[in-house]
């Protein structure tokens, strides 16, 4: 999985910079991201306040977790699949 370079905290202060007025072009310069990446962000964390960002984060785990998908659990049947049809 990659990691993310900036965390909510992160995001949340570099989307106020660009509410306090700092022209968009300058700000993605400064972070330096492309602009799909501030809309994306501003499209998930826009207008929240860092302890909501960290709710969303918490029900987003919660989520994930209650799911019951995982990619182990997945290769593992695919492999058994495969010795089951004779392949291995």
């Amino acid at each position: 999985m990659k990691r993310k370079r900036f965390s909510e905290e992160q995001i949340i202060g570099i989307l106020k910079q660009a509410e306090g007025g700092l022209p968009l072009p300058e700000l993605i310069r400064q972070h330096g991201i492309c602009e799909g990446t501030y809309y994306r962000w501003k499209s998930k964390y826009g207008g929240m306040e860092l302890s909501e960002a960290k709710r969303l984060k918490q029900l987003e785990d919660e989520n994930r977790a209650s799911s019951g998908w995982s990619p182990i659990r997945r290769s593992t049947s695919r492999f058994s699949r495969r010795v089951a049809s004779g392949k291995y």
